[in-house]
């Protein structure tokens, strides 16, 4: 049975990195390096053109960066698979292109065999992550979530009462200044007090200055 070859697209700034990445790749019977792209923007328009099946992606480029032409990229050719290929682990780089539909992420630290194997890992939907940056993706599901604060769950309208009302304005000064009705007024701070667990008006001025939602 004939083996498939893989097409691959790389996309990084540095010309010799390109220029490594398509020798060592070479060498892979079954992976083929058809284009070089030094910016995102080309790295789109030769995605288009070539349709790879895999796009090496560099992450901090002049003009658009990575993680922008990886979102844009895949919003055009869903089907490709990205693997970022970069010299960043910060938080600020892995969260955004993961979440942007990356597929894998590797250092450029690794080993030519370990990035052809994680080029045949993509075409059988096996992700592949640098150990750091699966432990902080690891770590960073472990941490609890911390509990909704009560105003959150305020509407912006309500919030709006809820300042006026710590400024000790009246239902009806209220009414005036958001231009709406006194029974309206009436209706939000009733949600208002509901939704923050307090009784009166002055209770819920105190939460509001407590909180930092007033001056």
């Amino acid at each position: 049975m004939e083996e498939t070859t893989i097409n691959v697209l790389l996309v990084d700034d540095h010309e010799m990195v390109r220029i490594g990445l398509a020798a060592v790749l070479s060498t892979e019977e079954d992976i083929e390096v058809v284009g070089e792209a030094s910016s995102g923007q080309e790295g789109i328009r030769l995605a288009l053109e070539y349709r790879p099946d895999v796009v090496l992606m560099d992450l901090v480029m002049e003009g658009m960066d990575g993680i922008e032409t990886t979102r844009r990229l895949l919003q055009q050719h869903p089907d490709c698979k990205v693997i970022v290929l970069t010299s960043f682990i910060d938080d600020e780089k892995i969260y955004p292109v993961i979440e942007a539909g990356a597929f894998s992420y590797l250092l450029k630290t690794s080993r030519a065999a370990e990035i052809a194997q994680a080029i045949r890992s993509a075409m059988k939907g096996q992700s592949v992550l640098e150990s750091q940056v699966a432990s902080k993706l690891m770590n960073r599901f472990r941490q609890p979530k911390q509990a909704a604060q009560p105003h959150e769950e305020l509407t912006d309208r309500e919030m709006e009462v809820l300042r006026l009302i710590a400024a000790g304005k009246s239902n009806q000064d209220v009414a005036d200044e958001l231009f709406i009705g006194v029974k309206t007024v009436k209706f939000h701070v009733t949600n208002i007090l509901a939704k923050l667990g307090v009784e009166d008006r002055t209770q819920a001025a105190i939460y509001a200055f407590k909180n930092g939602l007033a001056e």
